[in-house]
């Protein structure tokens, strides 16, 4: 994470339909805690923005015209370690969504939030969590689910994670947001954030669903 404490957040949009990027677009504009950077229609003109425009947070479209949006995730992750990037788009299927993923989106929401909530993402992105629309955390968890079932039973391990970080993903499993896990545990979101990025690294996973399902199988949500 960069920038200090009560800066804003600067957003680029990478989006084909000029009607919802100028929407997206006010959306980010209207808040007093982001400001819009660049909206750009098309991945060739966003991979050539992209240093001149620095964004904290690249909310990316997959279906544009000219190149796919993994394309531009790989592009934005290789060159500006430091943006978090957000899939925005209507594509909800698994492929996608595990592409995207692999590509190095952190978060992955469909065009069909509202901006309050679009704002609320990206406020969540950028305090270390890993939105996503319902849908798709649901369609992640059973896929996850799956695998631990298929695999061959393992012995619980040593516990590896804090007792706040196992709070944190306890709660996260019961299905509270992140602000909700804030206002449970008396701590800040940016907190909420750090815990579980800490988890991440420990249970060596890159989303949210996929911790809570690592920790689940390991027996680690289980401590008293």
């Amino acid at each position: 994470m960069t920038g200090q404490a009560g800066a804003l957040v600067r957003v680029m949009i990478v989006e084909d339909d000029r009607v919802t990027r100028e929407r997206f677009s006010r959306a980010i504009s209207d808040d007093r805690r982001t400001t819009l950077v660049q909206a750009v229609g098309t991945g060739r003109e966003a991979i050539a923005q992209l240093p001149a425009a620095h964004p904290d947070v690249l909310l990316v479209d997959l279906g544009l015209p000219d190149v796919h949006g993994t394309e531009v995730i790989r592009c934005a992750v290789g060159a500006l370690p430091e943006c978090d990037v957000m899939v925005i788009t209507m594509f909800g299927d698994e492929r996608n969504v595990l592409d995207s993923i692999e590509a190095g989106a952190v978060g992955y929401v469909l065009k069909d939030c509202s901006d309050a909530d679009l704002v609320a993402y990206v406020l969540e992105l950028r305090a270390g969590g890993a939105p996503m629309s319902p849908g798709i955390a649901r369609m992640l968890l059973k896929r996850m689910r799956a695998r631990a079932e298929s695999a061959a039973p393992r012995a619980p391990a040593e516990p590896i994670l804090t007792e706040r970080e196992v709070e944190v993903l306890r709660l996260i499993s019961r299905g509270y947001t992140y602000g909700e896990v804030a206002g449970k545990l008396g701590i800040t979101l940016h907190t909420v954030g750090s815990h579980i990025k800490n988890s991440y690294q420990k249970l060596a996973v890159h989303t949210a669903a996929a911790a809570v399902m690592r920790a689940t199988q390991l027996r680690l949500l289980d401590r008293p």
